[in-house]
């Protein structure tokens, strides 16, 4: 179900990052049509990507690859850039849902302290990361990019690690895909995503766990062990 949409040449003066935060927390999300396209809708669909974190799941092959350190993952350190290697067209996906009004947005939420990013860095160059949005004890996900084999993958495991151990409840992934689903992630409707919220939103997670350290094998043994909640 979409609801109305919004054109922002300034987004701040109408639609600023208060307000996105107050979207999330009634669990609607903002996309664009296109890259190009200045309006902004927001999106509340009527079946919910979620990666349970007490049931994330780590392929074999790419435990391994974790463990094996290929890349040196960062949090936080080119947020920016992040976001636009997710805006950019690559084979495959020559339109993204990243305009400029949106990309200010997450620029100021990332600013305050609301939106994060996990990087993966090769011979000092960005070979892959993520990012997101976090309001409470939930983390929602937004989008993510690879110019290396199984880096975001990599990324998606070193960001389970750190919200398994900094005690956050929900990790919303907006849409079920193919590629999520090899994790463990579900779909389930609206609804029953809105009673998982609600909680999730009350816990105060220890936001350091995000910036922490980590070895590969650290990451691993983080992302698939019992979450521990804050209070």
């Amino acid at each position: 179900m979409d609801e109305p949409e919004f054109s922002a040449s300034s987004p701040s003066s109408v639609f600023g990052p208060e307000e996105l935060l107050a979207c999330y927390a009634r669990g609607v999300f903002p996309m664009a049509e296109a890259r190009d396209d200045p309006r902004v809708f927001l999106v509340e669909p009527d079946q919910r990507g979620v990666v349970p974190l007490d049931r994330f799941h780590i392929p074999t092959r790419l435990r391994r690859t974790v463990r094996g350190e290929p890349y040196q993952v960062r949090a936080d350190t080119a947020f920016g850039a992040v976001l636009d290697a997710c805006a950019a067209s690559t084979p495959g996906r020559e339109d993204t849902w990243i305009n400029d009004p949106i990309r200010r947005l997450y620029l100021e939420l990332h600013a305050r302290g609301h939106a994060h990013s996990l990087e993966c860095w090769q011979d000092e160059g960005l070979v892959g990361g993520l990012y997101g949005v976090t309001l409470g004890g939930a983390f929602f996900g937004e989008s993510m990019f690879s110019r290396a084999r199984d880096a975001s993958k990599v990324a998606l495991v070193h960001l389970v690690a750190r919200l398994r151990l900094g005690g956050w409840g929900l990790l919303d992934a907006q849409f079920l895909t193919e590629h999520l689903s090899q994790f463990g992630a579900v779909e389930t409707p609206q609804a029953a995503y809105l009673r998982l919220l609600k909680p999730a939103l009350r816990l105060t997670p220890d936001k350091s766990a995000l910036t922490a350290p980590l070895t590969g094998a650290e990451a691993v043994t983080y992302a698939l062990q019992p979450t521990t909640q804050a209070s």
